[in-house]
């Protein structure tokens, strides 16, 4: 077997970074001899999450544009030169056999100069809006796998190919776990529990939507299992005073908080959309309005299509909370189908699938 050498890049956020890292993973049982260099933003997040996964990266001087004029924009066309330049001696040094990006803005001059280089390229898309690097990208590599349908509106029809968005194998068969979950977390099994998620940093409207909720939530006979994320957990920990609350900075067991849930609150980033389908549990997405595009709008209003989540945007959080929570809560055919239509829209298989258009790419050389 060649001894096949791969350049993924993806940054910015866990959204990106994370599919990369799993393409690798897959990959890497794929070709064991495999070699792997991940680029990514030089101060950005993926600069110690990469190499906190096994896998070596490089840093490129790149950002993305802010939306009014700043000392960082007007040295924007500096830092694309500069790292076109470096994405070129990367390519030409390392002479991958296939170049993979999962967005971000260090994607963008990695994968130019890979399509102009005559090198195999492929993008994978998460989100059901696509993201601005992936679209400039679009008609020069030679093959886009997406998690939705109907993204013939950014990308090339032909190039496109429905995979789904790479998610955690362990959340396989939780429905096996809900046992042993509801024992790590200390539930009553004779209560439902709430699930509430707002990412590993949390999210500021959650949080507070549920601490002005709470007595509301735990009036209707449920336990709540509250994700606050690091930042807001000196701010909401006092609530772990109530025996049927327990607010955690971070769960790094999610696929026992899962198994444990009966309905979940959460954010609609593209890897919680994908896990959550996996799950196969009730979902109200209250999404983040302050994301490129409102992309998670998009996402979840893409489930919604399908009746197989609810959606309430912040803005209208106050005055629709507690009659949509109530009446999912207290109409058990209700989660029945939301469950049954979001575990539809699963692709457990997602990361086996991208990576059979990475050897279909490596076939053509």
């Amino acid at each position: 077997m060649k001894n096949y050498k791969f350049i993924l890049s993806g940054g910015g956020t866990g959204g990106h970074i994370y599919p990369a890292i799993a393409i690798a993973d897959a990959l890497k049982v794929k070709y064991p001899t495999a070699e792997f260099l991940f680029v990514g933003s030089q101060d950005r997040m993926e600069m110690e999450k990469v190499p906190a996964a096994g896998y070596k990266i490089e840093g490129l001087w790149i950002a993305g544009l802010q939306r009014k004029l700043t000392f960082a924009n007007l040295m924007f066309p500096f830092k694309l030169i500069s790292s076109l330049i470096k994405s070129a001696r990367i390519i030409r040094k390392f002479k991958p056999d296939a170049v993979i990006g999962t967005g971000g803005f260090a994607s963008g001059p990695l994968l130019e100069m890979a399509t102009r280089s005559g090198k195999p390229t492929l993008i994978q898309e998460q989100n059901s809006f696509a993201g601005i690097t992936n679209k400039l990208l679009a008609k020069k590599v030679d093959t886009i796998c997406v998690a939705y349908e109907n993204m013939q509106q950014f990308f090339p029809s032909e190039k496109i190919f429905i995979t789904g968005n790479p998610v955690r194998q362990d959340l396989l068969d939780i429905n096996s776990k809900r046992e042993t979950g509801i024992a790590k977390y200390n539930l009553d099994a004779s209560k439902k529990t709430l699930l509430v998620l707002g990412g590993s940093l949390g999210a500021r409207a959650i949080n507070k939507l549920i601490d002005n909720e709470l007595q509301f939530i735990l009036d209707q006979n449920v336990q709540v299992l509250w994700q606050c994320g690091k930042i807001y957990y000196e701010e909401y920990k006092h609530q772990n005073a109530s025996a049927d609350v327990q607010v955690v900075p971070f769960i790094d067991t999610m696929d026992l908080a899962y198994a444990s849930a009966d309905i979940i609150i959460s954010r609609a980033g593209a890897g919680s959309v994908s896990e959550l389908a996996l799950v196969g549990k009730p979902v109200i997405f209250i999404p983040s309005p302050n994301v490129a595009e409102d992309h998670q709008t998009k996402n979840a209003e893409a489930i919604v299509r399908k009746d197989a989540a609810l959606l309430i945007k912040e803005k209208e959080l106050d005055g629709a909370f507690r009659n949509q929570f109530s009446g999912l809560i207290n109409n058990e055919n209700r989660q029945e189908i939301l469950g049954a239509n979001i575990l539809k829209l699963a692709k457990p298989d997602a990361t086996q699938q991208i990576v059979d258009q990475i050897e279909q790419m490596l076939k053509k050389q």
